[in-house]
């Protein structure tokens, strides 16, 4: 708990990656560290939208089916499912950079780094685990942006279909809607699919990494 506190203390006086990276070195936390950590920040996120995703279709499903009842109420619901569809979104493509930028931070610094080992056997080695954890890593983070683009046509139809339904709070509207099902359903089908492919690639990248 002590060194949590000291760390987050330096970063707030910091306002620097150098020293926020000093301050978790500090503690014993290197970047190395903060690339897993963060890559696993990301898997948690991408679990956590694919379970929205998949909350979102079923509401989806719910207002197609409507069949009597209060259609406000089902339409406060998928506005409520499309909202924490696209706060979802976004936190995985605001995890994605971080790992990005703690990503380039360590590939710069080991490559500054190879300099300074003397020994040529020990510098080739290091050399060649370099390029082989930054070519594994660019397929990873290929692996996540990709993912991350299958939310895209999924929330641009929720939202059009939230917004057609706002000012449509009718029979009509709905069977309208109904065309789009199999189109939502399918999206939703490859976000998991791929979601599911980038967090199984990461785990063989933090695997890699860790050995």
């Amino acid at each position: 708990m002590k060194k949590i506190v000291f760390v987050l203390l330096m970063i707030m006086l910091s306002g620097c990656e150098t020293a926020y990276y000093n301050a978790w070195e500090k503690v014993g936390v290197h970047k190395r560290d903060l690339l897993v950590d963060r890559i696993e920040d990301t898997q948690d996120a991408q679990e956590d939208t694919q379970e929205q995703f998949k909350d979102a279709l079923e509401q989806y499903r719910a207002v197609v089916n409507f069949d009597g009842g209060d259609l406000e109420k089902l339409y406060n619901k998928l506005n409520s499912e499309y909202e924490d569809s696209a706060t979802a979104a976004q936190a995985i493509a605001d995890n994605i950079n971080r790992v990005e930028d703690v990503a380039d931070d360590l590939f710069e610094e080991w490559e500054n780094e190879l300099a300074l080992i003397k020994n040529r056997s020990l510098r080739q080695d290091s050399a060649s685990k370099l390029h082989d954890t930054r070519y594994k890593y660019q397929q990873m983070v290929k692996s996540m942006r990709k993912a991350e683009k299958t939310v895209h046509p999924v929330l641009e139809t929720l939202r059009d279909q939230v917004l057609y339904l706002k000012h449509n709070l009718n029979a009509r509207a709905i069977s309208a809607l109904k065309g789009e099902l199999n189109t939502i359903n399918s999206d939703v089908n490859k976000l998991i699919v791929d979601m599911q492919k980038s967090i199984d690639e990461a785990n063989l990248f933090i695997d890699r990494i860790k050995n």
